[in-house]
């Protein structure tokens, strides 16, 4: 979790617009998703984002895209960055919504506070890897980001009728119970019913009472070591609502094709949005459903809207809930400086577990009615039932 000035920092190892190109005319996209992560800016010249292919007229159309910036593919990153800097760079509002073609990047800085708008500054860094893993999680996802770490960022993203995700992963250290984006998270679940992943503190902090992570209608994420990491153990944030990886290998901001090991919920959480646009899409080209987002107007609440098929935002959270899954604690190092998994209630820890990978295809199954997944434990839907039940006194 990154957090904002006045708070600390995330684990790392390390005039208007008027010349418009030409708009895209090639087929349709097909089955989409659209995730939005909100956070420092973004390195569209990493490979990582690179995109074999267009984005549709019709999709820019509906994202109101103001300005289409070429970007240059030859040189290191400084030298792309220069040639670009007076063709779009320095061209660049608070009001525009740009496309960098050639990649699954479209952005827009509406805070105007920024010394490039939209690019991750050289003093940055953590949106890029922030980005890089929702596309490890669905490489085929749409990126909509958004720099900033405003309740008009976040904002910028919640209006937009197209998008389906949204995910941050910044906020007060220590879960401290102060004001943050809480009401702007609300406009996008409860008015305009996207999903919302927000990212619990990298301390054992409750999440319960941090605004990014606990507000009843956003799904808090904390860290839980797996993949690389020898152990199993719970990382971060207590009592959220699920657990996902903690440690990944993530892109550079500042180069074109570097890689970089590095830690925390920021990770965890886009992680899990990219897994859910998984799930959406999946969904969505299994019942013929061409469009996103999950206005209300225009899609009745449902964020797949096909042949046979409508699925809500309640939907799709019931269903991750039932997958999520405790691992076992008999891996744990004593010597790690973590926690293990508590074999006695272990929801005050992960929540309702832990979430990857294999988590997709049984939620897919369970929305598509066969087979249907089993119910938890009592103990553990009593202990969630609790959960919630404390976050909406607390937010509401």
């Amino acid at each position: 979790m990154l957090f904002t000035p006045l708070l600390s920092g995330c684990i790392f190892w390390t005039d208007e617009i008027t010349e418009i190109y030409e708009p895209i005319s090639e087929d349709d996209l097909g089955a989409y998703t659209i995730v939005a992560p909100i956070d420092t800016g973004i390195n569209v010249y990493h490979n990582h984002f690179i995109m074999n292919g267009s984005y549709p007229s019709s999709l820019l159309d509906g994202l109101n895209v103001t300005m289409i910036c070429d970007i240059s593919t030859e040189g290191t990153w400084q030298e792309r960055y220069e040639a670009d800097k007076e063709s779009c760079w320095d061209l660049i509002t608070s009001s525009d919504i740009v496309w960098f073609r050639g990649t699954r990047i479209i952005g827009t800085s509406p805070d105007d506070a920024t010394d490039i708008p939209i690019l991750d500054d050289p003093q940055d860094g953590h949106g890029t890897a922030v980005t890089g893993a929702v596309l490890d999680a669905n490489p085929d996802a749409v990126i909509f980001f958004v720099e900033g770490f405003s309740d008009a960022a976040v904002l910028a993203a919640a209006n937009q009728p197209l998008v389906d995700i949204i995910t941050t992963s910044f906020g007060p250290i220590g879960s401290v119970p102060v004001p943050g984006i809480e009401d702007a998270t609300k406009i996008a679940v409860v008015d305009n019913k996207k999903i919302h992943a927000g990212a619990a503190d990298n301390s054992p902090s409750p999440a319960v009472q941090d605004s990014t992570a606990g507000p009843p209608w956003s799904i808090g994420i904390s860290g839980y070591a797996e993949e690389g990491d020898d152990q199993k153990e719970t990382m971060s944030g207590s009592y959220p609502d699920i657990a996902a990886d903690w440690t990944q290998i993530l892109p550079n901001h500042d180069d074109i094709d570097g890689y970089h090991e590095t830690s925390g919920t920021s990770f965890a959480t886009p992680r899990t949005a990219g897994l859910l646009s998984k799930i959406i899409v999946t969904l969505r080209s299994d019942f013929g459903d061409y469009s996103s987002g999950a206005d209300p107007e225009k899609r009745g609440g449902f964020l797949v809207s096909g042949n046979g098929m409508n699925v809500t935002n309640d939907d799709l959270r019931d269903a991750l809930n039932l997958s999520a899954w405790y691992p076992s604690s008999s891996t744990w190092d004593p010597l790690s400086g973590t926690m293990p998994i508590s074999p006695l209630a272990p929801c005050t820890q992960v929540g309702w577990g832990v979430v990857n990978e294999s988590n997709v295809q049984p939620i897919i199954d369970h929305i598509k009615g066969s087979p249907e997944m089993e119910q938890r434990p009592s103990d553990v839907v009593m202990c969630m039932e609790a959960n919630q039940a404390i976050r909406e006194a607390y937010w509401t």
